[in-house]
C-alpha cells in the first residue's frame, strides 16, 4: 500500500534519523550530498568545513532536504523538506546548534564528520574551538510518502503500481 505521511509521522522520520541528503542549487550545478544533521522541531542543525555546498547555499540559500527510514525496497517512508539556509554566525545561535548536535543519539560507530571535536562525544564546553561553519535550514514546506506491504490472512497481497494513482 502506498500513502501520504501525516504530520506526526514526518516528525517522526525526521527526528529518529541523523543522516539525509542535502539538495541545493547554484552556478549553474545541482549538489545533493548526504550530510548529519540534529532536528528540534522547527530547524535542522548541521556543521561544515568550508566548501562547495556552503559556496552554493550562500548564493543560493533556497534548499531541499530529504530522509528516509527503509525497512526494504516495499516497507519504506520518506521525507522531503523545502526551506531556506542561515549560516550561524552569533554566539547564542551557534550554542544552540552546536547543543542540538551534541545531544543527537548517534551511532556507536560514527565518522569523523558527525564528530564536532576530537573530544567527541566529549566536550570541555569551549565551542570556539570547534572549527568550521555552523548552519541551519529554515523548514517552509514538508511532504511525506510511504510504501508498506498488505498482508490478508496471513499472505502478502501486492498491488499493481500505477503512476499518479497510488500516491
Amino acid at each position: 500500500m502506498f500513502g501520504i505521511l501525516d504530520n506526526s509521522k514526518i516528525e517522526k522520520v525526521i527526528k529518529e534519523n541523523v543522516i539525509g541528503r542535502l539538495g541545493c542549487y547554484g552556478d549553474g550545478k545541482m549538489y545533493i550530498l548526504p550530510i548529519s544533521y540534529a532536528y528540534d522541531g522547527e530547524h535542522l542543525y548541521a556543521h561544515s568545513l568550508e566548501g562547495l555546498k556552503i559556496s552554493i547555499m550562500r548564493k543560493n540559500p533556497t534548499v531541499c532536504f530529504q530522509v528516509d527510514t527503509m525497512k526494504d525496497m516495499a516497507d519504506w517512508e520518506s521525507v522531503l523538506l523545502w526551506g531556506t539556509f542561515e549560516e550561524l554566525t552569533n554566539e547564542k545561535d551557534i550554542n544552540v546548534a552546536v547543543q542540538s548536535l551534541m545531544n543527537r543519539k548517534l551511532p556507536l560507530v560514527s565518522s569523523e564528520t558527525v564528530k564536532l571535536s576530537p573530544e567527541w562525544p566529549f566536550h570541555t564546553g569551549d565551542y570556539s574551538e570547534i572549527s568550521g561553519i555552523f548552519f541551519r535550514i529554515n523548514i517552509t514546506e514538508r511532504t511525506g510518502r510511504y510504501e508498506e506491504l498488505e498482508v490478508k490472512g496471513g499472505e502478502i497481497q501486492s498491488k499493481k503500481f500505477t503512476p499518479g494513482k497510488n500516491l
